[in-house]
């Protein structure tokens, strides 16, 4: 017998080392591009181990039983009786539990280590909707940028400052390996230190509507210099549509994301494109016509649902508590689409 437990674990150590050595070499994981990201590898790690000593722990022997213990052809006797072994029931109940604890306290480790606070992080605001994603970085001077790619410097902390405009969505960025939930009415927080130069991207990982896996932007980490170069261009042009009503529009347009719904090329989308939409005639859900005006576009904002186009009755617009220069501006915007 004690021949078959030295077989038995000599088969659970092999097939361990060659599928942890399978399941490292399959590169299921992206690359690493967070400092944050370097603790969730090594807690992965650590689990994988785990899981693939498991797995042998259970496939080998039952493999090894179903070969060697196997009733032999002509064998008509019953098999051995066995009593159960308190001991063992024991030691299978205390030695996992232990084991379970040790995982949670280096589990709680290195939540901490993700966690930890950059007192010079810089801050972004990022706003979810359907479906699409905003940044806003710091103001200069009253002046704020905001862009639909996500820009950072290598090595600098990055606090997200996140909510939601309508439903939950997920931030997340494979290659950083967190994600947080962006929850509308809340303000929920992730901070990431990016490693590595190189074009990603956010996607949102919680179901929220029809275009939902689409709902990604471009992540661009660059160099301290080259960030600092995009963020004076970003911030020139936002000197420059600030000073114009229709450049007002269009930055508030960009900002809550109505190019997710909205084209402005006359492109079909999920609500009327702008493109051309002043002095447009237009069929309404209950068989009258309008002939679109400031007016009827003013409504259309502060009250989405008082007049709906043909074809667009299954769509839900949210309402935006934009005040009455803004919606001012965005029509001043949407007059230029022609």
């Amino acid at each position: 017998m004690r021949r078959h437990f030295i077989i038995v674990g000599i088969l659970v150590i092999v097939m361990s080392v060659l599928i942890y050595i399978g399941l490292d070499s399959a590169g299921l994981m992206p690359v690493v591009a967070s400092a944050q990201a370097v603790d969730v590898d090594w807690m992965w790690n650590l689990e994988v181990i785990a899981m693939s000593f498991l797995f042998a722990l259970i496939v080998a022997p039952l493999t090894y039983s179903l070969i060697v213990f196997r009733r032999r052809k002509g064998d008509t006797t019953d098999a051995e009786h066995m009593e159960g072994n308190t001991r063992l029931e024991i030691a299978w109940t205390i030695v996992p539990l232990f084991i379970v604890m040790a995982y949670a306290y280096l589990g709680a480790i290195n939540l901490a280590a993700t966690q930890r606070v950059d007192p010079q992080a810089m801050v972004v605001r990022v706003t979810g909707l359907q479906w699409d994603w905003t940044f806003e970085y710091p103001s200069v001077n009253g002046v704020t940028v905001v862009s639909k790619e996500l820009h950072l410097p290598v090595g600098q902390q990055v606090l997200f400052r996140m909510t939601s405009n309508d439903v939950i969505h997920s931030f997340w960025v494979p290659e950083f390996r967190l994600k947080q939930d962006v929850v509308p009415g809340r303000i929920t927080e992730l901070r990431i230190t990016p490693t590595l130069e190189g074009s990603y991207k956010v996607r949102c990982a919680e179901l929220c509507g029809t275009s939902h896996a689409f709902m990604e932007n471009p992540v661009i980490i660059s160099s301290q210099e080259e960030f600092d170069a995009w963020f004076d261009v970003a911030l020139d042009e936002a000197v420059t549509a600030s000073q114009t009503p229709e450049g007002r529009g269009q930055a508030l347009v960009s900002a809550n994301g109505c190019a997710a719904c909205h084209s402005i090329n006359g492109a079909p989308g999920i609500g009327p494109t702008w493109f051309g939409l002043i002095g447009r005639t237009e069929e309404l859900t209950d068989g009258s016509t309008v002939v679109v005006d400031e007016a009827y576009v003013h409504e259309s904002i502060s009250a989405p649902q008082a007049k709906i186009v043909a074809g667009f009755e299954n769509q839900l617009m949210p309402t935006y508590s934009f005040t009455e220069e803004q919606i001012a501006d965005i029509i001043a915007y949407i007059t230029t689409l022609r």
